[in-house]
Parts: structure tokens; sequence; C-alpha cells
């Protein structure tokens, strides 16, 4: 970077913004007693409003009344206004109340305000273990000569089969104190600003739509191309670097056997004997909780994004329409005046009707109607033997019931199908509970029948006897 373009930072900027405001300190306060401090996003005006009246009465208490005049919503206003950008503010849908969530600028000056305080303890041997690792699977993982591959596997096995004979000899080296919350302070850092990435992310993906919208808004072209255009750029912010990462950390999130081995691994860790004292233990335990909700935020601010992508292209589909009635009626209105002065001459030629000539013998003759004759004789039947409690027998199929069935067994795969449900929740209902596992599959975009495929299905009634339907094969799939 030259001068310039540092230059230009500093006058655009949010971040370096916010830095220079007259009342930073008590910005920077209130987001992190808001945001960072217990790790929130997306509040309501009310409540950041409430968090905010706390802050300003600690402050008027030891500051004095006239160090912060403003009520707290003018501050909340002045922050996520265009001109400051620390605060995103909008609208969720179908509530009436502004929320707010912090930027990415705002974030990572809150991060670099709280790193100037220094630390009591810095890890550098975590980190330098951190570089070794990332930079030995960068290194082997690019390797293509299958022999150095095969040497280097073969090293690593040496290694492995040389650390467990000392354990075996009974030399089982232990982590010291030292080393242990070094690596836990690495690991705590990690995981804070993996959490302050995905505001970034989510900015990046909002700031690639918003290119969209604007090539919508002054599209003129037709509706073919525009429609080309922005599959394009679509498929380009899922194939970027941002979004491949990105998809990438939410399959490896979403993996169970991964997720379960990432749960193991911190319960573990929260076990360990040289951390028993450390403070805030027990936030390493919860580590992928806090990830879920950002994550899962990122995610709908891309399904909202589509949205409104489509909403943009309908009330264009609307002004395209209106323009054709425009015409249409400008047709109409011409048609009318012509009528009542019609230009002199001929203007228009249309041919001249004429009677197509039918020789009467060309016609068939009358054919009269055959007689059907109709057995209308009813026999009475006997209904002795018809039991008519089955008419009052009834039964409903509760469809929240099948739904939390086939949430269940997609708790622990990516998709599962009809008869992988039924086998983990049996038939209790028969064909009417098979037609409406049909029902909900027809109804969901997750869903998927395959006429080519069969599956069998078999229930048992309360009589004992089995009964057995083959069927098209129905593959539910987890939401995305």
């Amino acid at each position: 970077m030259d001068y310039y373009a540092i230059n230009s930072l500093r006058e655009n900027h949010p971040g370096w913004s916010l830095l220079r405001a007259q009342n930073a300190p008590l910005a920077l306060t209130f987001f992190m007693a808001a945001f960072t401090g217990p790790n929130q996003r997306n509040l309501g005006r009310q409540e950041l409003i409430d968090v905010l009246d706390d802050v300003l009465f600690g402050l008027r208490d030891s500051e004095g009344q006239d160090k912060f005049p403003r009520p707290a919503g003018e501050y909340l206003d002045d922050w996520a206004a265009d001109e400051r950008k620390w605060l995103r503010k909008y609208y969720a849908p179908g509530e009436d109340e502004p929320h707010y969530d912090l930027t990415a600028a705002a974030e990572d000056v809150v991060r670099w305000v709280e790193n100037l305080r220094g630390r009591d303890f810095v890890a550098t041997q975590s980190r330098l273990t951190s570089i070794f690792a990332v930079l030995k699977q960068l290194v082997q993982q690019s390797e293509t000569d299958p022999e150095v591959r095969l040497a280097e596997l073969q090293q690593q096995r040496d290694g492995i089969d040389a650390e467990m004979q000392q354990i075996r000899d009974g030399n089982i080296r232990v982590m010291t104190g030292p080393e242990a919350l070094d690596h836990l302070q690495q690991l705590t850092a990690l995981a804070r600003d993996l959490l302050s990435d995905f505001r970034e992310v989510e900015q990046n993906f909002r700031r690639l739509d918003r290119q969209v919208r604007e090539q919508i808004a002054t599209w003129d072209g037709s509706q073919g191309e525009l429609l080309d255009a922005i599959f394009t750029n679509q498929q380009d912010i899922s194939s970027s670097l941002q979004g491949r990462t990105f998809q990438g950390f939410w399959d490896y999130l979403m993996s169970p056997r991964l997720r379960r081995e990432l749960q193991d691994l911190l319960q573990r860790a929260t076990r360990i004997e040289a951390l028993a004292h450390t403070d805030n233990l027990d936030a390493v335990a919860n580590l992928h909780q806090d990830w879920l909700p950002a994550v899962e935020q990122t995610q709908a601010t891309v399904r909202q994004l589509s949205q409104q992508m489509r909403r943009l292209l309908d009330d264009k589909v609307f002004l395209e329409n209106k323009r054709i009635m425009q015409l249409i009626r400008s047709v109409e209105s011409g048609a009318l005046a012509t009528r009542e002065a019609p230009p002199s001459g001929v203007f228009m030629e249309i041919d001249a009707p004429s009677v197509d000539v039918v020789l009467p013998f060309e016609r068939p003759l009358y054919e009269p109607s055959r007689k059907v004759m109709v057995e209308d004789s009813v026999e009475t039947a006997d209904d002795s033997d018809v039991d008519a409690d089955a008419l009052f027998s009834q039964f409903h199929v509760d469809k929240e019931r099948l739904k939390a069935n086939i949430d269940a067994v997609l708790a622990e795969a990516e998709q599962a199908t009809l008869a992988e449900v039924t086998a983990a929740y049996p038939l209790s209902q028969g064909l009417a509970e098979i037609v409406g596992y049909y029902q909900l599959a027809t109804e969901s975009d997750w869903a998927t029948i395959n006429p080519e495929q069969s599956q069998h299905l078999a229930w048992q009634l309360p009589d004992g006897s089995v009964r057995e339907a083959t069927v098209e094969q129905i593959i539910f799939g987890r939401p995305a």
C-alpha cells in the first residue's frame, strides 16, 4: 500500500472514522457490552436502547450528567447512518421494529482495541506448532511425486510407532501447565477470530448482491439476457474463493461424524488437569455452539438475497406487463377515435364473404336411434353380516409426527429414504401413513421421488397379520 491508498482509507474507511470519533470510547464500550462481549447479533432497537441506557447511566453517574446529553436512540441512529456505518440497521421480515448488527469494520476496531491492553500470557509455542502443522499440510498435500508422498507417510508411521513403544515402556509425556495454557489461549483466539470473520463474509456476499441489483435496475436488454447475467453472477458468488471456503466450512460443520468428533475433543479438553483452574473453561466446550448461529445467519443472508433478487425480477415483469397493457389501451383508443371519424378513401381491404354450396344428396339420411334396454330391477342385499362399526372407526394421520420422524433420522445423516424412516419409526397406521409421507414429499423442496426405483414397506395389523406395499423410492434430504 502506498501513501494515497492509506490516505483514502483514512478518509473513507468506517473503522478509521470510529477511531477518530470524539465519542469513540462510548461507542466501543457499548459495542463490547451489547455485541462482542455476550457474542450476540441482530438485536432489536428497544433491547439495544436498554443496554445503551445502562452504559450511559453509569458514565453520567461518574462523569457528570452533561457528559453525554443525547438520548440512547439518537446515538443508535447516528452510529447506523451512512456517514458512520458502524452499525447496520435493517428490518427483519414480518417485523416493524428495526434491528441492528455490528459491521465488520467496527468489530475489527473492537478487537484491535482489546488487544491494545496487552496480555499477561502470550501464546508463542502453540503458534509455532500451528505454523509447522499448516506448513507441513500445505507441502505434503501439494506433492505430486508418489515416492516422496510414500516416504513422508512412512516417516510419520515410524514416528507413531516409536511414540507407541515409549508409551508401552511407561514413558508418557504429558503437556505441562504453561504448554496447555498456551494452546488453550491459541484455541480461544482462533475461535473468536472465526466468529468475527463471519460478519465480513456476510458483508462480502451482500456487496456482491448489491452489484447484481444495480445491474437489474439499469438493465436495458432482453429478459433472457438479464437472467443469464444474474445466474452467471450467482455462480460467480458460489464459485468464488469466499463462497468455496464458506461452503467447505459449512459442510465440515454439518458432518455428523466430524461434529461428534469435535464435541468429544472439546469435552476432553475441559477435563485436562493442567487447565482445571483456568477461568471460563466451560466456554471451551460450547465453542461449536457459538459457530452455528453465526453460520446460520450468513446462510440466511444468502437466502434473503436470493429472495430479493426474485422480487426485483417480478417487479421488472410487472412493469413489462404494464407497458403491454398501455400499448393495448392505446390501440383501442385509436380504434374508437377512427370509428367516429373514419379516414377518406380505402384504408383496408378485407376478402368478401362467400357461401359454401352443399348438394342435398350429400347429406346423410335420417337414422333413428336405437333403443337401449336397461335392467332396472334392484335386488335387496342381505347386510346382516356387515359390521357397521367400520364406518365410525376413522383415524387421523398426524403430519407433524411424520415430519418429526423424518427430522430425527436426518439429524444423523445427510439424506434418508422412506424405507429407512419407517425402519426407525415403524408404520402404525398402515397405508394411510404411507400416503401421508407421500404428501410431505410432494410438498417439500428437499424430497425426491424416483419412479425408476422401488422400495418395499411392511407393517403389522392389530390382529398380528403383516401387510406389504411396493412404492416408488422417496428420498428425504436435509435442508441447506
